[in-house]
């Protein structure tokens, strides 16, 4: 007996009633980006592997332990993209932007990371990102905050928090950093095995620990927020300054570090309460030193990054609408003009199914549960006549009408 075949563990097929979510975020997104003057980019799904080394750190859990990476025949060591702003600096630096001045970006597509599946978690994700390069000041900070606000009420969400950060700059982190490694050593014994594996490697993300006890541990835990320099005071005082001009409502929440090596000053996450553990649905932050990491000259930039799977379990159900006409043809010798018909209500615009002949209660039973919204019956009378009836399903009102006059009918109904 033949195995049944089923999809890879954590990657999950989107059906119409999934992908109809889907496209309502994705809708959303281009809408309110393109208002902030955004561009679309499409990038692709495999990069080198090096990419991904050299920008997220190679002591990261992506990178060490859940990334996809494999040696193709050519040799290449190559990988699927488990997140997209690396791609996009490769992409920025490629294209020989640099120069070009300010640029704003997003994109959308799928991601993949092998790391257990759980409630909003696959392995294989889409994610809508955001990017803006070339841009230093806290003002392009908080336009980014606001566009990510006025994109969840776009979507009609409104049980979200936004918690915001600093996470300091290579002029003050390396003394922050000794500071915390010195506290998090005194405690190592009551530190789970996670966490003592990060004080070395990364010890910004111990305080991002999940476990209760470890929690209980860093309660008194210095934070970068206490320790900033000058200049980075003033950016997040610029940035608080912003947002409460804009009416954006946000809380400081000095323990988001984010979970990536190229993260400085400002980070932030919108969170929600109605999917449990996984609760942050929107989540970026300042990478001012990145593109010169991957070899470009030191230019300043900000992004944020959404799981659309995530963010469309928030979203409530509603009907997906049916076609805007059903077409019975009643009987083979009108079938060639039920389907010029069909094409003629698609050509107006109009969304329009055949309902593929045989008998009339076999094509209205069909036309119900396809949910159309009009019949239009079509026999030999209608051919000779060059009309078609049109039936309203809902007030079972008919007429016999032109195919013009059906297409106004139609559209006055919508």
């Amino acid at each position: 007996m033949a195995t049944k075949l089923q999809s890879i563990r954590g990657i999950h097929d989107g059906l119409p009633a999934e992908t109809a979510k889907w496209r309502r975020v994705e809708n959303a997104a281009q809408t309110i980006f393109s208002r902030y003057a955004f561009a679309e980019v499409r990038l692709p799904v495999l990069e080198p592997t090096e990419l991904f080394v050299r920008s997220i750190g190679e002591a990261t859990d992506i990178v060490s332990k859940e990334m996809y990476a494999f040696v193709d025949q050519g040799g290449d060591h190559i990988c699927l993209r488990p997140e997209g702003t690396a791609g996009a600096v490769r992409a920025y630096l490629q294209a020989g932007l640099t120069r070009a001045g300010m640029q704003r970006w997003f994109y959308m597509g799928p991601m993949f990371r092998r790391e257990r599946p759980q409630k909003g978690r696959l392995r294989q994700f889409q994610q809508i990102g955001v990017e803006m390069f070339g841009v230093s000041g806290p003002a392009e900070d908080v336009e980014m905050l606001a566009m990510a606000r006025d994109f969840l009420a776009k979507l009609g969400l409104e049980k979200v928090r936004m918690e915001i950060n600093s996470l300091g700059c290579t002029a003050c982190r390396p003394a922050y950093r000794d500071r915390l490694i010195s506290y998090l050593n005194e405690r190592a014994d009551k530190l789970c095995e996670t966490c003592n594996e990060r004080i070395e490697k990364n010890p910004m993300r111990v305080l991002d620990c999940k476990v209760a006890s470890c929690q209980a541990v860093l309660v008194d835990a210095p934070e970068m927020v206490a320790h900033l320099c000058g200049d980075c005071d003033d950016h997040f005082n610029g940035v608080k300054s912003g947002l409460d001009a804009l009416d954006v409502a946000y809380k400081v929440n000095a323990r988001i570090v984010r979970g990536l090596d190229y993260y400085n000053r400002t980070a932030f996450e919108i969170i929600t309460d109605q999917l449990g553990a996984q609760g942050t649905v929107i989540a970026g932050g300042r990478y001012d030193g990145l593109v010169e990491e991957l070899g470009g000259p030191a230019t300043p930039a900000i992004g944020f990054a959404m799981g659309l799977e995530r963010l469309a379990m928030l979203l409530p159900e509603l009907p997906e609408p049916g076609p805007d006409v059903a077409v019975v043809a009643l009987g083979d010798s009108v079938q060639g003009y039920a389907l010029q018909i069909a094409s003629t209500l698609r050509a107006a615009g109009l969304s329009a199914v055949h309902c593929g002949g045989g008998s009339a209660k076999r094509q209205f039973k069909a036309a119900d549960r396809e949910g159309a919204r009009f019949v239009a019956v079509i026999g030999e009378d209608e051919m000779k006549q060059g009309v078609v009836s049109l039936k309203h399903m809902q007030s079972g009102e008919q007429q016999s009408l032109r195919p013009d006059a059906a297409i106004e009918r139609i559209a006055q109904d919508r």
